[in-house]
């Protein structure tokens, strides 16, 4: 979509422009530098650690329960990051919670092990979260059955914004199926490569590849290894070879 391109080349450019630094009064931290250390894999192991706690620490705001994209956000300093500035502080990226961003930053939670706080952030962001209420409806104001492109902060904390129109929507299916869940299929072969909560004991997915259908329990033993069976049969090598010609499948994971 061409306003996420537009969005991250804003960022990237703000990147380069030392944006981001703890040097500055304003955008002292910027979510997309912290989660795309880890996503892209460009990252030292142990900054991309050090990034995704100060994401924690600094824009993971539980009150409001919004993910902000930076902070503190552009009000009064020299530095001219483009158009987000001249929103409300706060508000859309300008110190608000870019949808996008956030969902990032869970990706990057579950592809570090931290299944417990990928999974504490995605439902912290689910718009349902944020209508439990009546008196949480009343300050989302928009609906809770889609995902907003981007959540207020500062002093209209927990409004939502843009409704229907955003790619972030299939992003937080994406970091739920693939990243927390782990269903991963590449080539027509199918991997659990799940990142959950310790105390999850287990889960369903039914997944249809063609004409046929599988049905996969993940059982997690917090074991360090993995198991498969298929139709009751086990699997060496720990993947599947998806067949789309038909046929039913009972697939079981132990974790």
């Amino acid at each position: 979509m061409p306003g996420m391109v537009d969005g991250i080349k804003e960022h990237l450019w703000m990147m380069e422009m030392n944006f981001g630094s703890i040097q500055n009064e304003e955008c002292r931290i910027d979510s997309i530098a912290q989660s795309w250390a880890t996503i892209s894999g460009a990252g030292d192991n142990d900054k991309k650690y050090i990034s995704i706690e100060a994401l924690e620490n600094h824009l993971v705001d539980k009150e409001a329960g919004i993910i902000k994209l930076l902070d503190p956000p552009f009000e009064k300093s020299k530095l001219e990051p483009g158009y987000i500035k001249s929103y409300i502080p706060g508000t859309r990226e300008n110190g608000g919670q870019y949808t996008h961003g956030a969902i990032w930053g869970i990706i990057a939670e579950a592809m570090l092990g931290f299944g417990n706080k990928a999974v504490e952030y995605f439902r912290m962001i689910n718009p349902i979260e944020h209508a439990r209420t009546k008196e949480e409806a009343k300050k989302y104001k928009v609906e809770p059955y889609v995902i907003a492109a981007d959540i207020y902060g500062g002093n209209l904390a927990g409004r939502g914004g843009w409704t229907w129109y955003t790619g972030s929507s299939s992003w937080m299916y994406e970091a739920g199926i693939k990243y927390i869940l782990g269903l991963k299929i590449e080539k027509n072969i199918l991997r659990i490569e799940p990142n959950i909560p310790m105390d999850w004991k287990e889960y369903l997915i039914k997944y249809r590849y063609g004409d046929s259908i599988y049905n996969i329990k993940v059982i997690n033993k917090n074991s360090e290894t993995h198991s498969y069976r298929i139709n009751g049969n086990k699997i060496e090598n720990n993947e599947i070879i998806l067949n789309k010609n038909g046929g039913i499948y009972n697939i079981e994971v132990e974790i």
